[in-house]
């Protein structure tokens, strides 16, 4: 096995639903421009709030993927 780079980024996703289906939303957003997702990590959970109700679920991700060797 060699030696590989990961490179993290962070990703808010939102949904109306649930905190899960922010974080499947940017994970399947991710997954269109980026290859080979390795781990997302939930690091903040939030919610918008329109006349005193949530409004939208917020969760914010670290997601790493791995580099391509050339």
């Amino acid at each position: 096995m060699s030696d590989s780079v990961y490179r993290v980024t962070e990703l808010v996703g939102t949904s109306t639903e649930s905190w899960e289906a922010a974080a499947q939303a940017a994970i399947e957003t991710a997954s269109g421009s980026l290859r080979d997702l390795r781990v997302a990590e939930v690091t903040k959970l939030d919610v918008t709030i329109e006349d005193g109700k949530v409004a939208r679920f917020r969760t914010r991700l670290n997601l790493s993927f791995k580099y391509e060797a050339e």
